[in-house]
C-alpha cells in the first residue's frame, strides 16, 4: 500500500537528511503548519509561573500529529535553550483527532491547535532580567499522501516582572486549555480475557459523552486501528477492544474522549471488569418522554402563558355544546405548540451538528429575539386590556371566540416560544437526554415537550365533564380578559429587565422606547377600529419596521458583568478545580436572567441569610455561572453534566464527586448540605 511506502521513504529520509530539521519544510519549502511560540504573561513573576504554547496551524489538508501519533506519524520534539532560572515542564497536547488511512490509525490534528507547557522562573531571579527563551521543535506534517518533516527555531523574549496577563491572552490560553484532557479523578481498572482488553471507566451517568474513543499512551496497550465498543451502566463506562502485546500486568495511562476536543486523562490498574449491563435505549427514551410531558405541563402556570390558556378556557365556554369546533381549536392550539417546539428542537440539533454549542433555550440569548418578544407581549397586553383587536392571534373576540381555528394555531406557537426558555422541574434530564438520543427519538421528546404544554386545552376539549364545570358566558368575561392582560404586561417588563441585562440600561431603554412607540400605533389602530375603520396592514408594517429599527439601534456588545461578588464567584471550569484540588466546599450553580425557576430558587433559598451565614460558617465557596448571553464554555460544562438547559444545582464536597441537587431549592435543602 502507499501509505507504506510513504513511511519508510519518511524515515528514510529522516536518518539520511538531518540538516533537513533545521528548514521550515524537508527541501527549504514553505511550512506547511506554521508553528508560533506564544507566552500568557510577558512579564512571569519570580517564583511563578506562565503559560507558553505553540500554536500550530495547519493548511488545508494537512495535519499535525499527537504525543503518541498512532500507526504512522511523529509527535513534536523541542530542544530548550533557557537563561538561568527558568524551567519549562513537559508539553501537554490538546485532545486528538482520529484519522484512518489505509487500515492505518492517526492520532492527528486537522485544525489549529495549540500545545502547552509551563514556564517557572526561579525565587531568586530579580525583577526586570531578561529571560530569551529559544525553542529548536520539529514536527511532521502530513496529507493523506505525503509527509514532509519540519522544524522552526522560535524564540521568547520575556521579562521578570509581575507576572500580568493582558485580557486578549487571558481568553486565548483558556480557549487552548479547554481543549486539553482533564484529569479523572477516580482510578479506572483494566483486565484481559480472552485477548480482549477491557477498561472500566468511573464516569457519572449523566455526563454526556459523544464519539468517544480511548487513545493510549501506553505503549502497546491495543492495536490502534482495532474497533473500540464503548457500554454504559449506572456510573460506570467500559471501552472494550483486542489486547496489545504491551500490556504487562502495569498501571497504563490513556486519554477518553468524550466529546469534541473534550476528554479526560485516566490512569487504569489491574484488576476486575463487571460484565456491562447494557441500558435498554428504550427505556431511556420513555423516561425522557415523560418528563418532557410532565415539564411542558407544569410551564401552562407560567405568567405568559396563563393568561392566553385562561381565554382560550373561556372560548370553550363560549363554544357551549358544540363540539367540533371547540375539538378544531384544540388541535390548531396543539399543532401551534408542537411544530414550534419540534422546529426549536430540530434548529437546536442543527445548531450542534454544526459545531455551535448551544443548548435548550438559546433563542433567549440573543437580544434581537428579546425585543421581538417584547414588542409582542405587549402588542398581547394591549390587546387584552380592550386597546385594539389583534386579528392574526385570535385577538378580541377572534382570541376567545369559537371559530378562531387559525388565531389558535398561532397563539399556540407564540405560547411554545415564550414558555420553552425555562427548564422546570422534570425537564432537565429529558432536555439533556434528548441531546443525546437518536434524531427521530430526540424529536419525539421535542414533540412530547409540546404536548404536555397543550395538554390542558386538549383536555378541555375532548372531556365534555371538564368543559361544563367552566362558568358559563356572561359579561365577567370582558373583565376577565382585561385582568388577564395584568401578567403580560408583567411579563413585558420582565423581557425589558432582560433586554437591559444582556445589552445594559441603553438596550433597556431602546426596548421600552419601541414597545411606548409601539402602544401609540396600537392605540391610533384601536381609534380607526372603533370606528368601523381598518389599518391593521398599516400597523403591521409600521410595528416590523418599528423592531427593525431598534434592533439596529441595540448595542453590539453585552455590559462587563462583574467577575466576583461579595458572596459568590464566577464560573470557571480552572478555578473549580482548584477549589476541589485544596478540598474546599463548592456550591455551583448554572442561571439565566430569564429563567424564571432559576430566579425563584434564587429568592426563596440561595439567597437567605440563614444560608449564606451556614455556608460561610463551613468555608463553602459559591460558584455562578451565568448563561443569561451565550457562553460557549457554560455550554460545554452542561453537555458534561447531561444537561441541556438551566438551572442546574451542583455541591461538590471535599474530596467527592459533583452531586446533583433538584431543580427545586428550600434553605433546608442547602443548609444541610454542611451539617
Amino acid at each position: 500500500m502507499r501509505i507504506f511506502q510513504v513511511i519508510v521513504m519518511t524515515l528514510a529520509l529522516l536518518a539520511l537528511h538531518p540538516a533537513a530539521w533545521a528548514q521550515g519544510a524537508f527541501g527549504g519549502g514553505p511550512a506547511h503548519i506554521a508553528a508560533q511560540l506564544d507566552s500568557e504573561s510577558d512579564s512571569p513573576a519570580p517564583g511563578g509561573a506562565t503559560a507558553i504554547a505553540f500554536a500550530m496551524t495547519p493548511e488545508p489538508g494537512w495535519h499535525g500529529y499527537w504525543e503518541n501519533p498512532g500507526d504512522a506519524g511523529l509527535g513534536m520534539t523541542v530542544q530548550w535553550t533557557l537563561p538561568k532560572g527558568v524551567t519549562v515542564g513537559p508539553l501537554r497536547y490538546p485532545v486528538p483527532e482520529t484519522l484512518l488511512i489505509s487500515g492505518l490509525m492517526n492520532h492527528v490534528y486537522e485544525g489549529p491547535y495549540a500545545i502547552l507547557a509551563d514556564l517557572k522562573v526561579a525565587r531568586d531571579v530579580q525583577p526586570g532580567t531578561r529571560l530569551p527563551v529559544v525553542a529548536r521543535a520539529q514536527w511532521l506534517a502530513c496529507t493523506d499522501k505525503v509527509c514532509v518533516p519540519e522544524s522552526g527555531m522560535l524564540r521568547l523574549d520575556l521579562v521578570a516582572g509581575d507576572g500580568a496577563v493582558a485580557p486578549a491572552q487571558r481568553a486565548r490560553f483558556d480557549t487552548w486549555r479547554t481543549h486539553l484532557p482533564r484529569p479523572l479523578g477516580p482510578q479506572a481498572h483494566y483486565e484481559v480475557k480472552d485477548g480482549q482488553l477491557r477498561i472500566a471507566v468511573p464516569f457519572p451517568a449523566e455526563a454526556a459523552a459523544q464519539d468517544v474513543h480511548l487513545f493510549a499512551l501506553t505503549e502497546g496497550l491495543a492495536p490502534y486501528a482495532a474497533e473500540q465498543t464503548v457500554t454504559r451502566t449506572n456510573n460506570q463506562m467500559v471501552i472494550e477492544m483486542p489486547a496489545g502485546e504491551g500490556i504487562r500486568g502495569e498501571q497504563v495511562q490513556a486519554v477518553l474522549r468524550t466529546g469534541d476536543h473534550v476528554g479526560f486523562l485516566l490512569t487504569a490498574v489491574p484488576g476486575a471488569v463487571e460484565d456491562p449491563q447494557a441500558a435498554g435505549q428504550a427505556g431511556a427514551i420513555l423516561a425522557a418522554l415523560g418528563g418532557a410531558l410532565l415539564g411542558g405541563l407544569l410551564l401552562n402556570i407560567m405568567p405568559c402563558v396563563f393568561p392566553i390558556l385562561g381565554l382560550k378556557a373561556m372560548s370553550l365556554a363560549k363554544a357551549g355544546g358544540d363540539e367540533r369546533s371547540v375539538r378544531r381549536e384544540a388541535l390548531a392550539y396543539a399543532a401551534g405548540v408542537v411544530l414550534t417546539c419540534l422546529a426549536l428542537g430540530g434548529l437546536l440539533l442543527a445548531l450542534r451538528a454544526a459545531g455551535t454549542a448551544v443548548g435548550w433555550a438559546f433563542q433567549l440569548q440573543d437580544p434581537r429575539v428579546i425585543l421581538a418578544l417584547l414588542l409582542l407581549v405587549s402588542a398581547i397586553a394591549f390587546n387584552l386590556a380592550g386597546l385594539f383587536e389583534l386579528r392574526p392571534f385570535g385577538g378580541g373576540d377572534g382570541l376567545a371566540g369559537k371559530g378562531g381555528a387559525m388565531g389558535a394555531f398561532w397563539t399556540g406557537v407564540l405560547v411554545a416560544f415564550v414558555a420553552t426558555p425555562c427548564t422546570g422541574p422534570f425537564m432537565a434530564a429529558a432536555m439533556g437526554a434528548a441531546l443525546l438520543l437518536p434524531l427521530a427519538a430526540a424529536l419525539a421528546i421535542f414533540a412530547g415537550f409540546g404536548l404536555g404544554l397543550a395538554l390542558p386545552f386538549l383536555l378541555l376539549a375532548y372531556i365534555p365533564a371538564l368543559r361544563s364545570r367552566l362558568p358559563r358566558p356572561g359579561a365577567w368575561m370582558g373583565r376577565f380578559q382585561k385582568l388577564l392582560s395584568v401578567p403580560m404586561f408583567l411579563t413585558a417588563l420582565g423581557l425589558a429587565w432582560l433586554l437591559g441585562q444582556q445589552r445594559g440600561v441603553s438596550g433597556m431603554t431602546i426596548g421600552l422606547g419601541a414597545a411606548l412607540l409601539l402602544a401609540l400605533l396600537l392605540w391610533w389602530l384601536g381609534a380607526r377600529q372603533h370606528g368601523g375603520k381598518g389599518g391593521g396592514l398599516i400597523a403591521g408594517i409600521g410595528a416590523l419596521a418599528l423592531l427593525a429599527g431598534a434592533a439596529i439601534a441595540l448595542p453590539a456588545t453585552a455590559p462587563p458583568r462583574a467577575e466576583n461578588s461579595a458572596t459568590s464567584v464566577a464560573f470557571a471550569v480552572e478555578k473549580l478545580d482548584g477549589l476541589r484540588a485544596a478540598n474546599k466546599p463548592v456550591f455551583l450553580y448554572f442561571t439565566a436572567d430569564w429563567c424564571l425557576t432559576c430566579k425563584a430558587n434564587e429568592a426563596a433559598a440561595i439567597d437567605r441569610a440563614e444560608v449564606r451565614a451556614a455556608f460561610d460558617k463551613a468555608g463553602v465557596t459559591v460558584m455562578v455561572g451565568d448563561w443569561t448571553n451565550a457562553d460557549p464554555a457554560i455550554t460545554r460544562f452542561l453537555e458534561s453534566q447531561g444537561r441541556s438547559g438551566v438551572p442546574l444545582y451542583l455541591w461538590y464536597a471535599p474530596g467527592k464527586e459533583a452531586v446533583v441537587l433538584p431543580q427545586l431549592l428550600t434553605p433546608a435543602t442547602l443548609t444541610g448540605l454542611v451539617r
